[in-house]
C-alpha cells in the first residue's frame, strides 16, 4: 500500500506540474499521449484503491452531480468594490489621499482590471475547499464545484499554506463570441458580454455545463497577506504564482502618479489586442503597512482605486433594420448603419439580438445609437441618443408575419424568438439547402453557399430535392457554369446519393439533430422506413436522444411537407441505410467521444470513421463511453474522461482498433 500511495502522490504532482505549464503558463511541456497516459495510471490507481482518493486530486475536478441551490458563505475578510476614476485629476486627487495618509515614499502596483466576475478562493493546507461570489461583500453564494471546473485554478497549491485568494473569473472573447453564436442558433437570449457571461456560467447549477464554458482565472490578492510574512502587494503576486495561481503579466510597479497614467493610457489604446477583456486598471498601494494605515470606508479600501476606460463606444445613424430567416424559421434584426469607425474596424451592420430587446430600448430608424462591441468582437446598438431626435424617426414595427413568404410568425413560451412556421418557406427552404450540400450535411463538393443562391433564385431548386433533378441543359445558361463545372456538379450530386441514412438524418436539418445525433438515429434504426416510424418514447431512450429533441423529430415527422420531401428523396434513388457495415464492424458496440484537435482530420471525418467501422460518437462523456478520441487542447472532457475511467486514445490509437477491417 506504501508503494501504491508514494506512486499516486507522485503521478499527483506531476500532472499538477504539466498543468500549471498548459493552462497557466500557455507552454505545454509533454506531448497529450503521455498526459494522458499519466492521468489513466492515475484514475486506475485510485479506482483499484478509493480509500487514497483526495479531492484535490486533478480527477475530481467536476463534481458527480447538478447542484439544487448555492448555500451562502460569509466572507472572513469583506470583499470590499474599489471606487472609481476615470481620468487624470481624479488619478491625482487619489494620489494626494494616498500620500497624506501615508506619509512616507509611494509606490503603487498597476494591474490590468480584468472584466469578470470576483471570486474568494479558501485554501487549507494548500488544498482547495471552498469557492464563493463577491455577493454583497459580506456574505456570497458557494460555487465551489463550479469553479473547480476552471482549469487554471490550482486545486492544491505548490505550498501547504492556508489561505484565502481573491481572483476574477473570466471568459475570453472567443469563448463568449462561440458560446453566444451557440446561443443565438437555438433562439435563446444572447449574453451582452464577456462579464455576464462569466457570471451567469458560474451559476449554473451543473457544473458539468460550466465546465463547457472554457472559463479561466486570474488571481489579484491574497487576503491576510501580512500573515504570510510579506510586506507588499508585488510579494504577494509573485508568491500567487509560485503557488500555481495565473496573474497579471502585465502588472507594473510605479514611483509616480504620472507613470501610473501613463500605463493606464498605455493599456488603453492595447485593450483591444488582449483576448480577454479589460474595463481599467487597477491601482494599489504597495506597501501592506500603508494598506492597512489608510483602511478602508464601508465600501472601499481607501489604499486602492480603479481607472476605467472610456466605454468604446461610437455614435452614428441607423438607417434601417433589415429582419432575415433562418433556417430554423428565427427572425434575426440587424441594424443598417451608416459606416463608423468602432475598435479598429469600420462597422455598417450590428446586431439587435431580438425584438423584446428593440421595444424596451425605443429603437427607431433614423435614430442616432450607441454602438458597441460585445466582448470587442461583435458590434451591437445598446441604445439610441435620444436627445439628438428630430421628430422624424420611426418606430420600428417587428413583422408579425415572415419577410420572405407572408405566414404569422409564431413565438414559443421559452424562446425570445420569433419564427416562422411555414415550412416551404423561400428563405427557411434556402438556408436548408445550403445546409443540405455542407459539410455538415451531404457534403456536396463544388456546391458552395452562393451557388445554391444562385440556383434558388434562377427558379431551378426549391427543395433539397431539386438539386438531384436539374437539367443539364439550363445549367448551361446559367453564368458561371462552363460543359465541365456543370458535369463535375452533376457527377457530385450523383455520387452524394450513395452516403448513407446518417449523412441524411444530418443534412435534413431536422430540429436539433446534428451529426452525432444523426448517427445515434441511423444506427439505431437502421433505414429511413424504420425511422419514419419511431415514437416519442423509442427516442428518449436513445444516448444523445434529449426530450426537447425527441418532441422536434417527433413534429418534423408528422408535417405533411416534411413528408412529402422523403417521400421525394426515396424516389430520386438516395441511399437510405445506415452505411455502417460497408467498411467494417471493428469498433460495433462501441461509443465514442471526440475532443480537440486531431493531426491532419477534423472531427467530423473522425466521427465519420468511427461510424463507417460500427462505431457511435456522443456528445457528452458518461460511464457508458468506452472511448475519448483526444486531440491537442483537449479541455474539460478528458478531465471528466480519466475522473469515470474512460480509456483515452489519440488518432494512432483510433487506426489501431480499426485496422483489422
Amino acid at each position: 500500500m506504501g508503494d501504491i500511495k508514494t506512486r499516486i502522490e507522485e503521478l499527483r504532482a506531476r500532472i499538477r506540474s504539466h498543468d500549471l505549464h498548459y493552462y497557466v503558463h500557455d507552454n505545454p511541456t509533454i506531448p497529450d499521449t503521455e498526459y494522458d497516459a499519466l492521468m489513466r495510471e492515475l484514475r486506475s490507481l485510485e479506482e483499484a484503491n478509493p480509500g487514497l482518493i483526495a479531492p484535490d486530486s486533478p480527477t475530481q475536478r467536476v463534481a458527480p452531480a447538478p447542484l439544487a441551490s448555492f448555500a451562502q458563505v460569509r466572507h472572513h475578510i469583506p470583499l470590499l468594490s474599489l471606487s472609481n476614476v476615470t481620468n487624470r485629476a481624479e488619478l491625482e486627487d487619489f494620489d494626494r489621499r494616498v500620500r497624506l495618509g501615508y506619509g512616507g515614499d509611494v509606490e503603487y502596483v498597476v494591474e490590468l482590471k480584468v472584466d469578470g466576475l470576483a471570486v474568494a478562493l479558501t485554501y487549507v493546507d494548500g488544498v482547495f475547499v471552498q469557492g464563493a461570489t463577491r455577493g454583497d461583500g459580506e456574505v456570497g453564494e458557494d460555487i465551489t464545484q463550479n469553479l473547480r471546473t476552471i482549469p487554471s485554478l490550482p486545486l492544491r497549491l505548490t505550498r501547504p499554506l492556508s489561505v484565502e485568494v481573491r481572483g476574477e473569473a473570466y471568459m475570453s472573447k472567443q469563448a463568449f463570441a462561440d458560446l453566444n453564436q451557440i446561443r443565438q442558433d437555438r433562439g435563446l437570449q444572447t449574453f451582452a458580454n464577456p462579464r455576464n457571461a462569466a457570471a451567469g456560467s458560474l451559476r449554473q447549477l451543473d457544473p458539468a455545463a460550466v465546465a463547457e464554458r472554457k472559463l479561466h482565472l486570474v488571481a489579484y490578492a491574497a487576503a491576510g497577506a501580512q500573515g504570510l510574512g510579506l510586506s507588499c502587494q508585488s510579494e504577494a503576486l509573485a508568491l500567487l504564482e509560485e503557488m500555481g495561481f495565473a496573474v497579471s503579466k502585465e502588472r507594473s510597479v510605479c514611483s509616480t502618479i504620472d507613470e501610473v497614467y501613463e500605463l493606464c493610457l498605455t493599456y488603453r489604446d492595447l485593450r483591444h489586442s488582449l483576448p480577454f477583456e479589460i474595463d481599467g486598471m487597477v491601482i494599489k498601494l504597495n506597501d501592506f503597512e500603508g494598506q492597512r494605515q489608510l483602511g478602508a470606508t464601508a465600501k472601499s479600501p481607501r489604499w486602492a482605486v480603479a481607472y476605467k476606460f472610456p466605454a468604446e463606444v461610437s455614435i452614428t445613424r441607423l438607417l434601417n433594420i433589415e429582419v432575415t430567416v433562418s433556417r430554423t424559421g428565427s427572425l434575426n434584426p440587424t441594424a443598417v448603419l451608416e459606416p463608423v469607425a468602432l475598435a479598429g474596424t469600420m462597422v455598417s451592420r450590428a446586431s439587435l439580438h431580438n425584438a423584446d430587446l428593440i421595444a424596451a430600448k425605443d429603437i427607431r430608424v433614423g435614430d442616432y445609437v450607441y454602438v458597441q462591441k460585445a466582448g470587442d468582437i461583435i458590434p451591437e446598438v445598446i441604445g439610441p441618443v435620444t436627445e439628438r431626435r428630430t421628430g422624424s424617426e420611426l418606430p420600428f414595427v417587428y413583422p408579425s408575419s415572415c419577410p420572405e413568404c407572408g405566414t404569422e410568425v409564431v413565438r414559443r413560451q421559452e424562446e425570445v424568438a420569433w419564427r416562422c412556421p411555414n415550412p416551404l418557406c423561400p428563405a427557411k427552404q434556402r438556408e436548408k439547402i445550403i445546409h443540405f450540400v455542407s459539410k455538415a450535411g451531404m457534403d456536396i463538393e463544388g456546391l458552395g453557399e452562393s451557388l445554391v443562391v444562385l440556383l434558388v433564385s434562377s427558379g431551378l431548386v426549391t427543395t433539397v430535392a431539386d438539386l438531384y433533378r436539374m437539367p443539364r441543359n439550363e445549367l448551361l445558361n446559367l453564368p458561371r457554369f462552363a460543359a465541365k463545372s456543370v458535369d463535375n456538379l452533376l457527377l457530385s450530386l450523383e455520387k452524394s446519393k450513395e452516403e448513407g441514412l446518417e449523412r441524411l438524418l444530418a443534412a435534413l436539418g431536422i430540429p436539433m439533430v446534428g451529426e452525432r445525433a444523426a448517427q445515434t438515429l441511423a444506427r439505431e434504426y437502421g433505414t429511413l422506413e424504420r425511422f419514419r416510424a419511431a415514437t416519442y418514447d423509442e427516442l428518449v431512450a436513445l444516448p444523445e436522444i434529449g426530450t426537447k429533441m425527441a418532441a422536434g423529430i417527433v413534429d418534423y415527422l408528422a408535417d405533411k411537407a416534411n413528408a412529402l420531401l422523403l417521400d421525394d428523396l426515396i424516389g430520386l434513388g438516395l441511399n437510405l441505410e445506415y452505411r455502417q457495415s460497408a467498411v467494417g464492424d471493428s469498433l460495433a458496440g462501441k461509443s465514442f467521444v471526440i475532443t480537440g484537435t486531431l493531426p491532419g482530420i477534423s472531427r467530423e471525418e473522425a466521427a465519420r470513421l468511427i461510424a463507417s467501422h460500427g462505431g457511435v460518437v456522443s456528445g457528452t462523456v458518461s460511464a457508458r463511453t468506452d472511448f475519448l478520441l483526444a486531440g491537442d487542447k483537449a479541455g474539460s472532457k478528458l478531465d471528466k474522461a480519466t475522473k469515470l475511467g474512460v480509456e483515452v486514445i489519440d488518432l494512432a490509437g483510433l487506426r489501431r482498433l480499426i485496422k483489422n477491417d
